[in-house]
């Protein structure tokens, strides 16, 4: 019978043991499951190298937030997920995340292109084992929650790049336009000219930036 392996990345190692322990203990049709866990992106990239010399995974499940080093910038699943399209392009890459807004869902959309999207809150054991089977014959696999940021940020008919959404996203979470300068590579007066330009865009230009979170977030873009 054929074996599907499968790492799954999580920052909780409770986490990742129990999609081992269901995942083993299920029965698939023409295949079983063997799965490796880390919970580093360090390690993780690590078993991913070492896998494609041999039998690359055949799934990545990977979670957003990751365990870091002491030094060095900060590594996340979506950076890792960059790296494993590059390394192990035949592995099916699906992420398992609590974050459920529409920013960070598209973003990965984006930035990887995985065959699948999990909120945590909607995993369970029937879900885990009916994403493997949909990844293995006919992917793309997304629990309900991901599937409507989805096709809420298809059905807008706006075009913004991405400092624009950076922006957006920032206020959203209440970081004062002063400080977006730590996170955006934008200059003060730059970003304060383009959120001028995002209520006008939005059609708040005479409104506050709770009008313009408000309006965002029903456009799907936060």
């Amino acid at each position: 019978m054929k074996t599907v392996r499968i790492l799954a990345v999580d920052d909780h190692e409770m986490t990742t043991m129990g999609y081992k322990f269901i995942l083993e203990d299920s029965e698939f049709d023409g295949f079983k499951v063997k799965m490796d866990t880390d919970k580093s992106f360090e390690g993780a990239r690590q078993k991913i190298l070492d896998s494609v010399k041999l039998f690359p995974y055949d799934i990545l499940l990977l979670d957003i937030q990751l365990s870091q080093n002491a030094d060095g910038p900060a590594k996340t699943g979506e950076d890792l997920g960059i790296l494993a399209r590059e390394v192990s392009p035949t592995s099916k890459i699906v992420f398992m995340s609590s974050f459920s807004d529409n920013y960070r869902i598209n973003s990965v959309m984006q930035s990887v292109d995985p065959e699948g999207y999990m909120v945590k809150t909607e995993i369970d054991q029937l879900s885990l084992q009916a994403m493997v089977k949909t990844v293995m014959t006919s992917p793309p696999y997304y629990t309900q929650k991901a599937l409507a940021a989805i096709r809420k940020k298809m059905a807008n008919d706006l075009s913004l790049d991405e400092n624009d959404k950076k922006i957006l996203y920032y206020l959203s979470i209440g970081t004062k336009t002063k400080d977006m300068t730590r996170y955006i590579s934008l200059s003060l007066p730059t970003i304060e000219n383009r959120k001028r330009q995002l209520k006008a865009l939005f059609g708040v230009e005479k409104q506050n930036d709770q009008a313009l979170i408000t309006e965002s977030r029903n456009r799907g873009f936060i």
